[in-house]
């Protein structure tokens, strides 16, 4: 049993995000407090609970806890019932908009894009977190990818290797130094969006070569949104409008479908 735990990809997700909030809520001023993970997190397994018990199937708590962590490290409001609104949202989604075995978007990204476009109160945390922070962060994040079985590194490797070109060749356009992009690269939410965001395997493309595909469209797209429509959050409107294109993929180029090591009938 723990050898299967280990061989989650989960696990180290869990860990990788855990520990950067808690060392952002012992260390740092950046709006998250123990207050806003406990809401989240509560609220986020109590809305996957409370679907698993109406379906009459398993509970699993890794996937939501991701979803939990990644909205308390992204998401910033005042209103409490905004963090409970954002774990609902996230969940219920995973649930209720689904294809193909699927759900269509991620959780967490759905959840941001739902309250920035709904109410004025929320906003996103910019992840300034200063750069022994964020390199930490950067190896963490390999390190959960490639020790362990989610195999979506080649998702991660496509999206970052297509928006830092757009960002290097849009300096060069604009005749900037290239100390400007490479400081557009080391931001904490992008390394977050990068690899926990786009590279979940239940709302990204089964082929490899769709997958490819889908993590550029989702670079074009982010920084067009960005830097020509100046939409700050446009790494998640990107996502999400990206999104449905993956049950066409799938449909185009079906491949294997990836399941976690989690008990047959489960929905992650």
């Amino acid at each position: 049993m723990f050898g299967a735990a280990v061989r989650d990809a989960r696990i180290f997700q869990i860990a990788s995000l855990g520990g950067v909030l808690a060392l952002q809520i012992a260390a740092f001023d950046l709006g998250a407090d123990p207050l806003q993970a406990a809401v989240s997190i509560t609220a986020t397994l109590a809305t996957q609970a409370l679907f698993c018990g109406l379906l009459a199937i398993p509970f699993d708590w890794r996937s939501p806890l991701i979803t939990a962590l990644s909205l308390t490290l992204l998401l910033r409001a005042h209103d409490p019932l905004i963090w409970i609104a954002a774990g609902f949202l996230a969940m219920a989604s995973k649930f209720l908009v689904r294809l193909g075995g699927k759900h269509v978007f991620n959780p967490a990204c759905l959840a941001i894009v739902a309250l920035l476009l709904l109410t004025d109160q929320v906003w996103v945390s910019p992840g300034l977190w200063g750069s022994a922070v964020w390199t930490g962060f950067l190896l963490a994040s390999l390190a959960a990818l490639v020790l362990t079985r989610s195999n979506r590194l080649d998702t991660a490797a496509a999206f970052f290797a297509t928006y830092t070109l757009l960002l290097l060749a849009r300096a060069l356009t604009l005749g900037d130094p290239i100390a400007i992009p490479l400081h557009q690269l080391q931001s904490g939410s992008l390394l977050l969006f990068g690899f926990f965001m786009i590279t979940d395997p239940r709302s990204t493309p089964d082929d490899r070569a769709g997958r490819l595909l889908f993590a550029s469209i989702v670079a074009v797209l982010a920084v067009e949104l960005q830097y020509r429509w100046q939409i700050r959050t446009g790494l998640f409107y990107a996502l999400a409008i990206a999104s449905p294109l993956v049950p066409i993929i799938d449909r185009l180029r079906p491949a294997a479908r990836f399941r976690w090591t989690a008990p047959q009938g489960h929905v992650a």
